[in-house]
Parts: C-alpha cells; sequence; structure tokens
C-alpha cells in the first residue's frame, strides 16, 4: 500500500490504517486470537497505523495492541485517544479536556500499549467546559516532552479545530465519512482541513458495515453489539437505507468489485483524506486493503454521488445522547 503524508507536520502512513475498536468493544464477541493476527497481517500488506482508544474496553483494546505487536512496535505508528474519563477501574463518565486528567490517561495509554511515545494522540471528544486553548496547550506539553509526536482532535466543529490548531498544530481530524455520512462536505469540517493542511481521517467509512452490502438484518448482530441502537439499523430506517446499498452494488458488480470495497475506494478518492476502516478478521483487512488499488472514473463518481448524494442516509449516526457530542 502507499504510503502518503498525514498532514503537513510530518506524519506519513498508509493511505488506510486499520480502525482496530470492534476487536475489544462494541462489535459483538471478541477473538483476540484473530484479532492479533490480523494486526500483524496488517502490517504486512502495508496497513502501518493501528487506531485505537482507552475507551474501547475500556482499556482493552490498548492493552491487545501492546501485548500483540511486541518487538514490532517501531514498526507501526499507534493513534490512541482520550478525552472522555475513564477511571482506573473502567468506569466510563464524561468528557473531560482538563490537563490534570490528560496527563493520568496519557501515562496509563503508555504503559498499556508498553510505549514511551504516542505517534498521533487525539482528544476523542471535545469537552464544553474546558477551554480548546486549555487542552491543546497541556496536549502541546505532552509533544515538548517527547511523549507524543502528533496531535488531533475528533468529531470538532470547523472554529474548535481552528483554535485548536492555532495552539499547538494538529496532524488530523478524525470524523466519519462515507457514502452514507457525507456531512462534513456541508458543515465545513472538510474545508477547514484542506485550508489548513490537517489531514481528514474518515472512521466508519463502511458505514459500520451497512456499506458492504454483508448484512440485511439487525437480526444479524450479536445481542450486544451496538448497532442494534443505531437509529440507521433500526426497523424504520434500514430498508431505505439497504436500498442504498443495491444501487452501489449494481456499480460494484460492474466494476468487479464488492459494494464494501467500491465505498471504500470512493472515500479515498476524496481530496486530502485518509480512513481507518475497522476489522477484526484477515479476510475483511485484505479486502479492505485491495480497495486502495480501485480507480474510479470521473463517470463512476458521477453515479455515486447521484445514488448517495449528501443526506441520503435514512436515520441519525448516533442515538440522539452521540449525536450531542459530534461537532462541538
Amino acid at each position: 500500500m502507499k504510503t502518503t503524508a498525514w498532514g503537513s507536520q510530518g506524519l506519513e502512513a498508509g493511505i488506510e490504517g486499520l480502525g482496530a475498536m470492534g476487536m475489544s468493544a462494541f462489535y459483538g464477541a471478541r477473538d483476540d486470537e484473530e484479532s492479533a493476527a490480523t494486526l500483524h497481517r496488517a502490517l504486512d500488506l502495508g496497513v502501518s497505523l493501528i487506531d485505537t482508544a482507552e475507551m474501547y474496553g475500556p482499556f482493552l483494546n490498548e492493552q491487545l495492541i501492546g501485548r500483540t505487536i511486541g518487538d514490532r512496535t517501531d514498526e507501526y505508528a499507534i493513534a490512541t485517544k482520550t478525552g472522555v474519563e475513564i477511571t482506573d477501574d473502567g468506569e466510563r463518565r464524561g468528557p473531560n479536556g482538563s490537563p490534570e486528567y490528560l496527563r493520568t490517561a496519557l501515562e496509563r495509554s503508555l504503559r498499556h500499549l508498553g510505549r514511551d511515545t504516542i505517534d498521533l494522540y487525539y482528544i476523542h471528544r471535545v469537552d464544553p467546559n474546558v477551554p480548546i486553548e486549555e487542552t491543546f496547550g497541556a496536549m502541546g506539553e505532552f509533544v515538548a516532552e517527547g511523549k507524543v509526536k502528533y496531535l488531533g482532535i475528533s468529531e470538532a466543529a470547523p472554529e474548535t479545530i481552528r483554535r485548536a490548531h492555532a495552539t499547538h498544530p494538529l496532524t488530523a481530524v478524525q470524523t466519519e465519512y462515507s457514502l452514507f455520512e457525507r456531512s462534513p462536505e456541508v458543515n465545513g469540517v472538510l474545508d477547514t482541513t484542506r485550508e489548513l493542511g490537517i489531514a481528514f481521517v474518515a472512521y466508519s467509512p463502511l458505514g459500520r458495515g451497512l456499506l458492504t452490502g454483508a448484512i440485511a438484518s439487525a437480526d444479524q448482530l450479536d445481542a450486544d453489539d451496538f448497532r442494534r441502537s443505531n437509529p440507521r439499523w433500526s426497523d424504520d430506517n434500514l430498508e431505505a437505507n439497504l436500498a442504498v446499498v443495491r444501487g452501489i452494488r449494481s456499480i460494484a458488480e460492474a466494476k468487479g468489485v464488492t459494494p464494501g470495497q467500491l465505498a471504500l475506494a470512493w472515500v479515498l478518492h476524496q481530496e486530502g483524506v485518509v480512513a481507518i476502516p475497522g476489522t477484526k478478521r484477515r479476510t475483511y483487512l485484505e479486502e479492505n486493503v485491495a480497495a486502495a488499488d480501485i480507480e474510479l472514473t470521473a463517470d463512476d463518481l458521477a453515479s455515486l454521488d447521484e445514488i448517495a448524494p449528501v443526506g441520503v442516509a435514512a436515520g441519525e449516526r448516533y442515538p440522539e445522547a452521540g449525536m450531542k457530542a459530534v461537532n462541538l
């Protein structure tokens, strides 16, 4: 896989990273053995950045990565996230962007990952009660100390991105982006990252699995899979969303690729965008990596715009409480 610049601050990695969240949280049963094999296979295929967060588990995902990569640690770039407070015993609390909490979380993540330095350190969600300048002032100190190389922010509004970047240069802004979630094209986030030379990191580029066409009913999901509570998977919205997927499938079949590969290729064709498709299976990893080599013509892109325009998805991307924590 080709390497590209993630933003303008010096980080380089494959055009696709690997989202590791589902290996340990939110997407049903864990299989640590297969997840570990997937992490190693990712590096063999040139996927050199692994994306995690302290709240995935909590802590289980960072710990899995830390014990898995072992003596290959210098071959990976690791991105992790903080800013949603987690107690040492795993209790999840609200957003916390205070310097005191960030220091505690950083030291804990370094310990769990078995590293001296985190390559890319994000604020996972913006704390509305702490000025973003205070948060990123503390984060900048971590960089000065050599404990963090690059900084990022997730699910932030354009003005917040600008204020954070003015406090300490940002390498990446991570936001959900896919053929089902094109709001960054109209809410100013993509324009802002392009203007400031910040990488736009698309998470859930496969629409949390909907765009693969492999799942036709929420009944196929594990009982504890959080997608069962996601509005786009509800009975009221799912059929409308699957109709869009059928249109995507028609283009994919004509090109000899899967719907998921086509959807991921579309994301990777957007200016200034890299992606972190998530999986805990080697087979899906290999399918996703192959999508990076798919060429889309102007006609392909126009057809996808027609099938999946901005706002096409039925239902919000998170339940009500989750929507209140994004684009702040």
